[in-house]
């Protein structure tokens, strides 16, 4: 199940959609390195908003954090 917090939504929505490619295959996973970013959630974190979801390559758990 996705889970977006509006708020972050919004924040997300801002970015322009290649840079939001760039981010999403940009993840590290601890299994295969540099990897991108499947099934994901959207949260709002102090330091801005934070990617929660499954490296595409081997379905391990990635999180990436995007700072304001």
């Amino acid at each position: 199940m996705t889970i977006v917090d509006f708020k972050a939504a919004q924040k997300w929505a801002k970015i322009p959609k290649d840079f939001q490619q760039q981010l999403l295959e940009n993840v590290f996973c601890r299994n295969c390195g540099i990897t991108r970013i499947v099934d994901y959630g959207i949260e709002t974190d102090k330091f801005g908003i934070v990617l929660t979801g499954k490296c595409k390559k081997c379905g391990a758990d990635v999180t990436r954090v995007i700072e304001d």
